[in-house]
This record gives structure tokens, C-alpha cells and sequence, in this order.
């Protein structure tokens, strides 16, 4: 399934990746500045760069090694907690260096966004985990590694201060994607980017990045942002209109096609509806092109809400919450932005009576019918965030009510889901994942609505009768989409 979903990234003769996720990107610039000679390569091409190049030092970029970030777990979870393809791939990969460490006597070092999941039991090949961002002490953990220097397993990373630390990067990224901010002042406790100190980057910065990926054909641009509104700002309680609008006004000029972004937070949106719609207009979205960023709606739970992401609302405050968030959807959604919307359940004092609070403000989004989805996750103690040392969610610790709301929640999703089909697969490239995507929306959404169902009337209990289902082999995926074709025909029987 991975040569379908995920196929190689295409490398050239010496094995370098044509693009490559742009965390990889940024390391590289790093790396290249202090002197290294470095090649940025796929799992696939490792062992004949290594064998190859002389290479001392392997460094592995890592998101979800372990399967437990939230969309990992969620899933794996709600579908008996078997392992995930993320962990799988890993451990493979990790076979791989394991077998070349030994033989040419590298040095191995693992960082990247989920690297945080191997500070308590890293993998006996690493070397060195390093946490954080790289440019200002990778450079020089490379070196030691490099001379044989024996150093800490852990490791990690002061954040860059200043712009001048932060090079720009110099081979194209996997989407387009240009970092136009880094860090988020909001400080919620559950997110492990809180700590970073906010920068807007120029717009000559990210346009030279953006360059780097048009002159690889990349036409599309993906901003990286943890709140797009915020681009330009000093204060929460206000939006940088004239920044935000000339920078897409010059992504335009460069004949940019498509402008994409990650995050945006409701408030700076109710705070300036003129800049969200300036900024459709200049990167004339619509139902086809449209974007679905990712937003924080968390908890409806005032104790939940005050102690964990009190300023998630600011300007205003909790009461004001939920009709920020119907006011801010509506406000998307006339300018073609269909939000993600996801919340962070599962907080150790969390009570039935808190995901209550969070049903019903679930309710009142759908009852006002905005185009948005709404994704319930096990919150997750990333190893950067102030919750760090809860315990990883596990199913029987939820509150009952949580499947409650994931039911609700997925009901209107695959509503939205089917509403918009044509729209999502063409979000692909690929005919043939479009004619999946469209085929899975088409027949098999329309019927799945059963499973969740169960999972609610179960509290979650359902979701067992899942645990050996092994997507890794082939006998493994047809057996798992005949049950899901008979199951889906049978349920299609039975609502007739």
C-alpha cells in the first residue's frame, strides 16, 4: 500500500532527493553553511549514498516514529490499536541503519518534529536524539559525531533568536512548502511549538525560498505557519493586514498557482474578516481550490479551556467561544476557507461532564451547517509542550461521553466529506488516488457511518474486534477491504 499512498520521492544519479520534506531542507541549509558536504536522500537510496559517499554521520528526520501523535493514535485507537504504518516504516528503516552502522562505523543521529518520542527509550543505533530546532547546536553535534566524540543521548536545541541564525533553504521542498513564521505566542500547554520564540520571516526571505521550489517546477506554495493571521504581527490583539496582503500579493506576481496554508486560529479571523477575504481574492480560491487549514477548537469545557489554552480566544475570552468560532467559520467559509477543526481530548481531570460541554458546543457549530470538519484527538504529551509528563492516551481511560462526540463529529464530517468529494480528490495529482479517493467517498463513506455508531454504543469496546487487522501485507489489505465492502453492503441491506 505504501508504493500507492506514499511512493518514492524521485532521486538523481548520486541518489539526492529532486524534493524533500522541508524540515530535511532547512537542516541541510544549516549543515551547507557551517561546511559539510551534505546529501538529503530517500530511505530507499540510503545504502548507496552511504556506501558511496564516505558518509560518517546519518541524521534522520522523524514526524511520527512511533505512531502516538494525535491523528496516528486516534486512528489506530478507534480501529483496535494495532500498530500504524508510520511505526512500521521506522522499524524498518531502522534495520537498514542498524546493519550500515555496523558495518562502516557511523554515527547515527535522529531529530525532527517527533523525535520528542524517543527521549525515554531511543533505539539502541542512535547515537544521538536531538530535540529542537537545529540551527544554532546541530552543526557542531555533527562535528563531534564526526571526529568519534562520545556525547549525550539526549540533546537539545537552543531556539534561534534572531533571523540571521535562520538560513533560507537551498534545494526545493515537497509541496512548495516555505516557513513564514515559527513559534506561537498563545501558549497552550498541549502544543510543543509554544516554547519557540515568535519571528515573522521578510517577504524577501520566504520569496527566495519560494524561488528555490519554483525552479524545481514546484508552482503550488504551501506556507508553514502555526497561524497565518499572525504573519507581521507583534500583539495577539491585532492583525497585520498590509503585511499578509502583500505578501500573497507577491506570491501572485510570481506566478505562483496555488496558495495554500497550515493554521489559522478564529479570533484573528473575527478580529479581521477584510484580510481573510482580500486574501481569497488575491489567491482566487473557490470550491474547487479551496484550502482547509488546520484550527484549534479543543474543548468546550470552561475548567478545561481556562487551564490549558486560556488564551486560545484572545482578544476575548471563554465565554465568548463558541459564536467566536461560528462567527469565524462563517467567516471562512465565505471566502472559499473550509476549516479542520480539532480538539484535544482525554486531559487527566477531564469528567464526562467536560466532553458534555464540548458535545454540546459541537451542537451548536452544526446546527449553524458551516463547511467544516470536526476531528476529536487523544491529546498527546508531546515532549516540547507543558503536559509533557502525562500519561499517552489509552482507551480506557477516556471519558465515556468521548464517543459520544466522536459519533456526532464524524457524522457531520462525512457529511461534508460527500458534499465536497469532487473537490478533495482533486487535491490529488495522481488519476488513479483520485479515482480511489472518489470511489471511497462515493460507496464506502456513505455506508461507514455503522462503525462509529457502534463505537459509541460500545464506548469504544467495538473497536477491539479490530486489533489484528495488519494492513502491511498484501493478503492483509484485500482481506481488510472485503470486510469493509461486506460490512459496508450488509449495513446498506440493513438500512433499507
Amino acid at each position: 500500500m505504501d508504493k500507492i499512498f506514499t511512493p518514492p520521492i524521485p532521486t538523481d544519479k548520486e541518489g539526492k532527493a529532486i524534493v524533500a520534506p522541508y524540515p530535511l531542507r532547512k537542516v541541510e541549509a544549516v549543515l551547507a553553511r557551517s561546511g559539510f558536504n551534505v546529501i538529503v536522500t530517500t530511505p530507499e537510496k540510503l545504502e548507496k549514498v552511504v556506501t558511496s559517499k564516505g558518509t560518517k554521520v546519518i541524521g534522520i528526520n522523524v514526524h511520527d516514529p512511533r505512531g502516538i501523535e494525535p491523528v496516528s493514535a486516534k486512528l489506530s485507537m478507534i480501529f483496535g490499536g494495532g500498530e500504524t504504518w508510520t511505526a512500521k516504516f521506522f522499524d524498518e528503516l531502522g534495520e537498514i541503519v542498524s546493519r550500515l552502522k555496523e558495518k562502516y562505523h557511523l554515527k547515527v543521529v535522529i531529530g525532527g518534529a517527533g523525535s520528542w518520542q524517543f527521549e525515554k527509550d531511543p533505539p539502541s543505533w542512535a547515537d544521538v536524539i536531538f530535540l529542537g530546532h537545529a540551527e544554532v547546536d546541530f552543526p557542531e553535534v555533527v562535528k563531534r559525531l564526526e571526529e568519534g566524540e562520545a556525547l549525550p543521548k539526549i540533546i537539545r536545541g537552543k531556539y534561534p533568536r534572531k533571523l540571521e541564525d535562520i538560513p533560507p533553504i537551498i534545494s526545493p521542498a515537497r509541496g512548495g512548502e516555505v516557513q513564514i513564521t515559527r513559534g506561537c505566542p498563545r501558549g497552550c500547554w498541549f502544543c510543543s511549538v509554544t516554547p519557540d520564540t515568535f519571528i515573522s520571516f521578510p517577504i524577501d526571505y520566504i520569496m527566495k525560498e519560494v524561488q528555490v521550489n519554483m525552479k524545481a517546477g514546484i508552482k503550488d506554495v504551501s506556507l508553514i505557519t502555526d497561524d497565518m493571521l499572525l504573519y507581521g504581527t507583534k500583539r495577539l490583539n491585532e492583525v497585520n493586514h498590509d503585511a499578509i496582503i502583500r505578501l500573497y500579493t507577491e506570491l501572485k506576481r510570481a506566478r505562483v498557482d496555488y496558495i495554500n496554508f497550515a493554521h489559522i486560529s478564529a479570533a484573528p479571523v473575527k478580529l479581521s474578516p477584510k484580510t481573510v477575504k482580500a486574501m481569497s481574492e488575491i489567491a482566487e480560491w473557490n470550491e474547487e481550490r479551496a484550502v482547509s487549514p488546520v484550527v484549534g477548537l479543543e474543548t468546550g469545557s470552561e475548567k478545561i479551556f481556562n487551564k490549558y489554552m486560556k488564551m486560545k480566544a484572545f482578544p476575548w475570552n471563554y465565554t465568548h467561544w463558541k459564536d467566536l468560532i461560528v462567527e469565524a467559520t462563517a467567516i471562512m467559509n465565505e471566502s472559499y476557507i473550509f476549516p479542520c477543526y480539532t480538539m484535544t481530548i482525554g486531559y487527566p481531570e477531564e469528567t464526562d461532564k467536560d466532553v458534555e460541554d464540548s458535545i454540546k458546543l459541537v451542537e451548536y457549530i452544526i446546527d449553524h451547517e458551516p463547511i467544516a470538519w470536526i476531528f476529536p484527538l487523544p491529546v498527546i504529551p508531546m515532549g516540547l509542550s507543558k503536559i509533557r509528563d502525562n500519561p499517552l492516551p489509552a482507551l480506557e481511560r477516556l471519558p465515556s461521553r468521548y464517543w459520544d462526540l466522536l459519533y456526532l463529529s464524524w457524522k457531520y464530517d462525512l457529511k461534508i466529506t460527500r458534499r465536497l468529494g469532487n473537490a478533495i480528490a482533486y487535491t490529488s495529482k495522481n488519476p488513479f488516488i483520485r479515482s480511489i479517493v472518489t470511489y471511497m467517498i462515493d460507496k464506502v463513506f456513505n455506508t461507514i457511518e455503522w462503525y462509529f455508531e457502534r463505537l459509541k454504543e460500545t464506548k469504544g469496546k467495538s473497536a477491539l474486534e479490530y486489533k489484528d487487522l495488519n494492513l502491511n501485507t498484501t493478503y492483509g489489505v484485500i482481506w481488510s477491504i472485503f470486510q469493509l465492502f461486506k460490512l459496508a453492503f450488509s449495513s446498506s441491506s440493513l438500512s433499507k
